[in-house]
């Protein structure tokens, strides 16, 4: 590195210039391969433990899920209520999958998401529903308007907040994974897909249940849950996790209870709209087209515009570290552009290395993630770890890689090779 040690009155901002890379390494970005040995990921028993808790209480809160629809429903409905709830988990899945395509989040980190949804948040929700159900019962039972109110303040308030929760915990415990709204979205969108599949088993399972079996008023609500609206809940704790991401990006725990609070506001909005429309609104498919349709627009929108940002930002830390030798200065438009990347992929597998690939690329993204930690100085022992790790991996890969390509077999029209 050229930069030199901070002391007492340059400060941390010193820790911020970009590392410079080994003179073998400058070289071999110009005339590959390099070789270098990647440096082993350090261990993490703090999150590690933190993490094999928080499985054990999404756990136990999917069991009891589970064990309270068995007796609830029965075997039978629960499985077909399952299998059901399924089609528009799939179609959230394929979502989240593509907002998060970019700068993948950890998987284990997502799977906690979802079972928190289905799990833990089901359970609060359950409870509260419970006790409201009694407080009615011993004030003379249930009305129109108790039910109402139940639908479209208690559900809102209750779920937003139980969902939300989970968001701002991995904030909390994962921060290092947490980059920026669209992070935030994602880790919403896990959470409220775990949430809707729980909801869709009981939905659906109830229906056939009351009606004996399949009809019109079955395949209505599957209709309307399962295909047109399966992004319901994702919007609704989205703007949770949108305000969570916010501070994220200020790598600021405290601003991120306060803007917790603050995304709670809309969430909570954007569920009684929905949940008092299926109430009170008497042409439910018109004020789908005409309200629920452009919300869903504005927030495709406003996802793409996100999106762009981490492109731009991926692009400012690479080429950061191109300046520093570490990268060709033409890499970063292959590494860094959605276009680059689709061509350096599609090259790649065509001469049997797309897996590999596809890890450099992943790789150099964290890298980039990591860099903008460090200038911002969010997590910043723990992000400039990550950069050593994350050069020392890259510069391995991108040697096997420069080396296996070049004496690979190229595929019929395979084109001539991107910058690498």
């Amino acid at each position: 590195m050229t930069a030199t040690p901070p002391d007492s009155t340059a400060g941390r901002a010193v820790d911020t210039i970009t590392p410079e890379a080994p003179a073998d390494v400058q070289a071999a970005t110009l005339e590959p391969p390099h070789p270098q040995l990647a440096h082993p990921t350090p261990h993490r028993s703090t999150l590690l433990i933190l993490g094999i808790i928080g499985f054990l209480i999404v756990g136990i809160a999917a069991l009891i899920v589970v064990v309270y629809f068995l007796s609830f429903l029965g075997p039978g409905l629960t499985f077909v209520g399952g299998i059901l709830a399924l089609v528009p988990l799939t179609i959230v899945l394929i979502g989240i999958r593509w907002i998060d395509r970019w700068e993948p989040e950890p998987f284990g980190i997502l799977l906690f998401a979802f079972f928190w949804g289905a799990g833990v948040s089901i359970v609060l929700a359950l409870t509260v529903d419970a006790g409201a159900q009694s407080a009615i019962a011993n004030a003379g039972g249930p009305t129109g308007t108790t039910d109402l109110l139940q639908s479209v303040v208690q559900a809102p308030i209750v779920e937003e907040s139980a969902k939300g929760f989970g968001v701002l915990l991995i904030f909390l415990v994962a921060r290092r994974y947490f980059d920026g709204p669209v992070d935030g979205i994602v880790y919403a969108a896990a959470v409220a897909a775990g949430f809707a599949f729980s909801e869709n088993i009981q939905y659906f399972g109830v229906q056939i249940s009351t009606e004996g079996g399949f009809d019109g008023s079955v395949a209505e609500i599957f209709f309307i849950r399962g295909l047109l609206s399966p992004f319901a809940h994702v919007m609704f704790t989205a703007m949770t996790g949108v305000f969570i991401g916010i501070a994220a990006r200020q790598g600021n725990r405290i601003l991120g209870i306060g803007l917790f609070f603050v995304g709670l506001i809309p969430a909570i909005l954007l569920h009684a709209l929905w949940n008092g429309a299926l109430e009170i609104v008497y042409d439910f498919y018109g004020y789908y087209a005409l309200v629920q349709v452009p919300l869903f627009l504005v927030a495709l929108v406003g996802v793409v515009l996100l999106r762009r940002r981490e492109v731009k930002l991926t692009q400012l830390r690479l080429g950061e570290y191109a300046a520093a030798g570490w990268f060709n200065p033409a890499e970063v438009q292959t590494l860094a552009t959605p276009a680059g990347r689709r061509r350096s992929l599609g090259w790649a597998k065509s001469h049997g290395q797309g897996a590999q690939m596809k890890t450099y690329i992943r790789d150099v993204t964290r890298l980039a993630f990591a860099r903008n930690r460090i200038v911002t100085q969010r997590d910043h022992v723990a992000a400039q770890a990550d950069e050593a790790v994350l050069l020392g991996k890259i510069t391995a890969e991108r040697a096997a890689l420069v080396a296996a390509l070049a004496t690979a077999p190229s595929a019929p029209g395979a084109g001539p090779a991107p910058a690498i």
